[in-house]
């Protein structure tokens, strides 16, 4: 009864719930606390920094690659603040490991060697993420005329931002720890909404101050454009593909296990954003190299803003065809037929007309190999709705869809986690 009421609660009311309950009522006060604690540290300046040059480029064009980082940042880049960096070399040094856990064998054992394991593998992942900020935050600096002249400024630069990071890192794991909801995803949904309600903001700001009513017909097709991306993406993320299992019957002593029926959840679109964002990194890499090495008026720079211009129809189609490819190229690590089908057999269980073994994990791989060609093509389309808004309206459109995929799934996964707390403590308001 409470399952059920667990899937129909909306999250302002999962949260009304919660309120009423002390000790998560604490949870939600600390995480709110810690949140702030965050965006507040990102108003300091980075030391080191030359800001007569920052204030001078603010309006102008960034380099491809570090739209994303602001993003990511809730435009703490933008502003040079010892934040700069945010979580984001955390999120790099993650995808890095988990990579070189496929690749070097003892890292695959450490992983699987329990909780212990997993600890150092953090550990490690944390010594990656503080080495990585310093790197990217003295190269990307550097590379847009930012630090001031003298090495020793370039130390500055390099340890504030990674300081940054570490401190962003920080908060993210004591409120996974302490608070509600996964601490790194929260502080990357604060930074994104940040973003979009600055977006809104200065539409809005535009449409009070314009003439004519072109502006605020902009402002309501944006808006509009931004819930229906949101509702089509809830309830693409809500979706499962459920698998039912049978458990045979086994006597142990005097008792008697199994019997029953069970269901493996496939999530429709389990690969979350990791796609859009290598892809998106993908294509931002060739344009910012030439533009670091020859200018934004090199023949490259001219032919690549012509005909691979992120509105362009070349630039739309590449961009697809890497989401797809990347998406299943992450299906294919991250999920295993062949381990889940041994788990299955050993567990004394099977599929409904499928036979245990080799035939189970040709179902599972066969399952998933569709819901990884429909999540390739929603990722696919859903990518370049942004852009043909930006075309169509002739305006800069204060959200990707990567942005709202992330938002969203961090909301759902944090009222999951709300309403798994409430039906533990037994709340009887959700019966």
């Amino acid at each position: 009864m409470a399952k059920s009421a667990n899937n129909k609660t909306g999250i302002w009311q999962s949260v009304r719930n919660a309120w009423k309950v002390d000790d998560i009522r604490k949870k939600l006060i600390y995480t709110f606390f810690m949140l702030i604690l965050f965006r507040l540290v990102g108003v300091i300046p980075a030391p080191g920094v030359d800001y007569a040059r920052v204030q001078a480029a603010m309006g102008s064009n960034n380099l491809p690659l570090l739209d994303l980082v602001n993003m990511m940042t809730g435009s703490n880049f933008q502003n040079m603040t010892i934040m700069a960096m945010g979580i984001t070399p955390y999120i790099n040094s993650s995808i890095i490991m988990q990579l070189l856990t496929i690749a070097i064998p003892a890292l695959e054992r450490m992983q699987k060697s329990g909780p212990e394991g997993q600890k150092k593998i953090a550990q490690i992942t944390r010594y990656v993420t503080v080495g990585l900020a310093v790197i990217q935050a003295i190269g990307l600096v550097y590379s847009l005329g930012y630090i001031k002249s003298g090495w020793f400024n370039t130390v500055l630069v390099g340890v504030s931002m990674a300081a940054g990071t570490a401190l962003a890192m920080w908060i993210g794991e004591r409120i996974t720890e302490k608070g509600i909801g996964n601490g790194i995803s929260l502080l990357i949904f604060v930074g994104i909404i940040s973003n979009l309600f600055s977006g809104i903001t200065s539409l809005f700001a535009n449409a009070i101050n314009a003439a004519s009513i072109t502006p605020w017909l902009t402002l309501l097709a944006v808006l509009a454009a931004a819930l229906v991306m949101t509702a089509i993406i809830t309830f693409t993320d809500m979706g499962v593909r459920r698998i039912n299992v049978h458990f045979a019957k086994r006597v142990t002593g005097r008792k008697m296990y199994g019997g029953q029926n069970s269901v493996i959840p496939l999530k429709v679109v389990s690969v979350g954003v990791l796609p859009l964002i290598f892809a998106y990194s993908f294509m931002a890499f060739p344009s910012t190299i030439i533009q670091l090495v020859g200018g934004t008026d090199s023949g490259a720079a001219i032919w690549w803003s012509r005909y691979m211009g992120y509105t362009s129809p070349l630039y739309l189609i590449v961009m697809a065809l890497l989401i797809i490819a990347f998406t299943y190229f992450y299906s294919s690590i991250s999920f295993q037929p062949d381990e889940m089908a041994k788990n299955i057999q050993q567990q004394g269980g099977a599929i409904p007309s499928v036979r245990p073994g080799k035939p189970t994990a040709d179902y599972l791989k066969r399952i998933n190999g569709r819901l990884t060609l429909f999540a390739a093509l929603f990722l696919a389309v859903l990518s370049t709705l942004p852009n043909l808004l930006t075309v169509s309206l002739q305006t800069s459109i204060p959200f990707a869809a990567s942005s709202l995929l992330i938002a969203v799934s961090v909301v759902l996964e944090t009222k999951r986690q709300l309403d798994d707390l409430l039906v533990s403590r037994n709340y009887d308001t959700l019966s």
